[in-house]
């Protein structure tokens, strides 16, 4: 471990120091205006980078086009030393303005001190990557930063390693590329940070992480936080102790010493960038002036002695010491430049706030025009003209504010028909639709390559197509995609040597090399962070997930980050990672989960296809490559020994999203169901059969999408009855189902029968076939139950079985 001292040999013209001194100043002006934003009620909260600027300074310094940061929420400083973040900008963000140019990094949709860069043009296509620098988009959760970092990074090896890679000049120029993670030291508590270390000390790939130490996570002091109080000296086990021993290269510094900390930056940042070498550099003595966030004051918690040792080390004064010093400056000269840094923030706050106000106060006053108008020609003139005062006097107005007045008067006038009336109803209408552009769109990708523009190509066979093990299918599918594109890659836990448990993968890391087809260890968290990242930086990982019960280890990446990555950054950022995982029926309690209504609940944002065969999800893994777009696969377990045959275009055919398949015609009752359920459905429908009820049998493939066509409620116009059958547990993926159809289809006008659902048990199912047989629905659950339904409706013709 190395602790940094002094250089008295930096590199450092007196105008570069002046500039970060600026920079600085302006940072910390911007943090104290922010605050009192907040506290007069211009924004909703505020968090802030004050006590962190002099080691963001220098960090910046060797930041290159090309590289990358994941970061957390009080990089501010940093941000404006890159270049990457104006002050207009960082109190656009403070304000929420919704407007992409005035704040590019989230479009108003993230609070303050979350930032991000954008790597899509207006199409959604990716601009050059190494003409920039980029910042990953920032999320709140503590910790989940580091997941992404290790796929920013890993992109950098695949870049150099990989020969098949060198063309794609955009994105990487021979893995130089360092990626650039911060957190703070209370979050390194948490279990993402610990196995994003170990993940990146496994793969020797150019991670650099500053861990800024404060002493505190909000109120809690570091003695409750970290073994020994400091996490450099636990992960000393991880420092190497020679240039070829596997590990990392771990610095100390302290926070407020400005040359020390741009002689340990540089050299950190070159062992990272040329060697491929992790490195943890451990920020110490770090201030927070103002507390955590404007939620409340350090004050409760920090002892006077600690308040007066953070007035001492604030790492400004302590930089103007140095200046001062060194007679890099004189006292008047750094006073000139605290001056005019106070005035930049307060130019920029201002002209921030009109920018914002304006926009908003132009929509305000032509709705006051409108309800004037209205109230001139209603005969509830009372009514509306109360409602267009108490709009009138509304202070530092909102555009829901005046939304909500009109709504709120159109009740009144509902039986009126006039001019003033159909203008409102206009106004109204627009203002909506442009809400929902500003606030509702980019959920799912809105570019040319969207999933949902994929192209359908239909699997081909003739009587020469060999029926083969379902795996065998997919294994064609993935060698296909290895060999015609250099970025496709796979990673999960047993993917490589063995080709994964099921064997898709078998045999193809031998063909393909360990970089495209890899082992990992037992860290599902990272596995999907790495893929993120990767993804990021144009690449098309496939990361697998052993089994769908795991999923629930990188549930909260896959929801906070990648799920909303599109929409948090308004179309700025995508990341089309291609989740693969198999599921459903097995035995035990930690083995056949199917826990699709979390899922479901838990990445909106994300497609969710679960096919029945692995034909089906062959087709799904064409499409996806096509698109730009995250996706979750879940394979059917029990199907990989089952028979199939391979289409002769296994290449190129796709599977459309969003479009069910009817697998069984039928005029009495309809089915709606997916994967593994689709087997025991069917054979309860053929048993049903012989008592004279005719089913029909929808299979959805796809859950996100569902049905965008609408093609279930044909089928319930046809029935009058239906059933929704899945492996839940109740209420699960069964009841969101029934909302879709029943309630976005409106199947509730056809229906004659109650619609009814069949699901698991609500525990987890027991282990054995008999435990999987009680605790999961099948195929004479599925009869029973349909012929309750056609009993109930005809009691004469379906007498009680028992």
């Amino acid at each position: 471990m190395q602790t940094a001292e002094v250089s008295t040999n930096q590199k450092l013209t007196a105008e570069e120091i002046l500039n970060d001194y600026r920079i600085g100043w302006e940072s910390r002006q911007a943090s104290l205006t922010g605050r009192k934003e907040v506290f007069m009620g211009k924004a909703k909260f505020g968090i802030f980078g004050d006590g962190k600027e002099v080691a963001q300074l220098a960090m910046a310094k060797y930041f290159m086009p090309g590289d990358w940061r994941s970061g957390y929420y009080r990089d501010q400083t940093f941000m404006f030393a890159v270049g990457e973040l104006t002050l207009q900008q960082y109190f656009a963000q403070l304000y929420a303005h919704t407007d992409v140019e005035a704040e590019p990094s989230t479009a108003g949709r993230a609070m303050n001190g979350h930032f991000g860069t954008r790597s899509l043009d207006d199409e959604g296509n990716w601009k050059n990557l190494m003409e920039q620098k980029n910042s990953s988009s920032d999320i709140s959760p503590t910790a989940a930063q580091m997941p992404r970092l290790v796929g920013l990074a890993y992109a950098s090896k695949l870049y150099r390693q990989n020969p098949n890679l060198q063309n794609l000049k955009s994105f990487s120029l021979n893995g130089n590329e360092v990626a650039f993670g911060t957190i703070g030291n209370a979050s390194t508590s948490e279990g993402m940070f610990f196995e994003a270390i170990n993940a990146g000390g496994v793969l020797q790939i150019p991670m650099l992480v500053s861990v800024w130490d404060d002493g505190y996570g909000i109120s809690v002091p570091a003695e409750y936080q970290t073994t020994k109080g400091s996490i450099s000296e636990i992960l000393a086990g991880f420092q190497r102790n020679a240039q070829d021993e596997q590990g990392y290269e771990i610095f100390k510094v302290k926070g407020w010493d400005y040359a020390a900390l741009c002689e340990t930056y540089e050299a950190a940042v070159r062992v990272c960038r040329e060697q491929h070498v992790p490195v943890l550099i451990h920020v110490e003595e770090v201030t927070q002036p103002q507390g955590h966030s404007t939620s409340g004051s350090h004050e409760r918690y920090k002892s006077k002695e600690r308040l007066d040792w953070e007035a001492e080390h604030d790492c400004l004064l302590k930089m103007r010491a140095w200046i001062l010093e060194n007679e890099i400056a004189t006292e008047d000269q750094l006073t000139e430049i605290e001056s005019g840094a106070k005035e930049a923030v307060k130019a920029a706050r201002s002209n921030a706030w009109n920018a914002f106000s304006n926009a908003i106060k132009e929509d305000h006053d032509e709705a006051l025009r409108l309800l004037d108008n209205m109230a001139a020609a209603s005969n509830h003139i009372t009514e509306v003209a109360t409602i267009t005062e108490e709009l009138r006097k509304t202070s530092s107005p909102i555009r829901s504010d005046a939304v909500r007045a009109i709504r709120k008067a159109l009740r009144y006038v509902r039986d009126e028909q006039n001019q003033a009336k159909r203008e409102l109803v206009g106004w109204l209408e627009q203002t909506l639709g442009e809400s929902s552009d500003r606030f509702n769109s980019y959920l799912f990708s809105q570019s040319e390559e969207s999933a949902l523009q994929v192209e359908e190509v239909k699997a081909v066979f003739d009587e020469n197509s060999p029926v083969v093990d379902g795996r065998e299918v997919l294994q064609a599918c993935f060698d296909a995609m290895l060999a015609r594109d250099p970025r496709v890659f796979a990673i999960g836990e047993d993917v490589g040597f063995i080709g994964d448990v099921n064997q898709a993968f078998a045999g193809l890391q031998e063909k393909y090399g360990e970089l495209r087809v890899t082992d990992t260890g037992i860290r599902e968290c990272t596995i999907i962070g790495q893929g993120i990242g990767a993804a990021l930086r144009g690449l098309r990982p496939i990361t697998e997930i052993q089994y769908l019960d795991y999923l629930l280890y990188a549930i909260q990446i896959l929801s906070d980050d990648l799920a909303s990555l599109q929409y948090r950054t308004k179309g700025g950022q995508k990341a089309p990672l291609i989740v693969r995982t198999r599921g459903h029926r097995l035995e035990g309690i930690w083995h056949s989960g199917s826990p699709m209504g979390m899922i479901l609940h838990s990445i909106r944002g994300m497609h969710v296809l679960v096919p029945r065969d692995m034909t089906q999800a062959a087709g799904f893994y064409n499409t996806l490559l096509k698109a730009d777009e995250p996706a979750l696969v879940i394979e059917p377990l029990n199907g990989y020994r089952l028979k199939e045959r391979i289409p002769n275009n296994v290449a190129e055919f796709t599977v459309p999203l969003g479009k069910p398949e009817v697998l069984r015609e039928g005029t009495d009752i309809t089915v709606v169901t997916y994967g593994s359920m689709c087997r025991i459905v069917m054979d309860a429908a053929k048993q049903l059969e012989e008592f004279g009820i005719s089913v029909e049998v929808i299979d959805v493939q796809t859950l996100l999408p569902f049905d965008v066509d609408h093609m279930i409620l044909d089928s319930i116009r046809k029935t009058n009855r239906v059933l929704f059958a899945d492996e839940d547990v109740p209420g699960g993926a069964s009841a969101y189902m029934m909302q879709q159809v029943v309630d976005e289809q409106g199947a509730w006008r056809w229906l004659d029968s109650k619609p009814a659902c069949i699901s698991a048990q609500a525990h987890r199912p027991a282990y054995s076939s008999d435990g999987d047989y009680f605790s999961k629905p099948n195929s004479e659950d599925v009869f029973e139950t349909i012929y309750q339904i056609m009993r109930e409706a005809d009691p004469k013709a379906y007498s009680v079985i028992y």
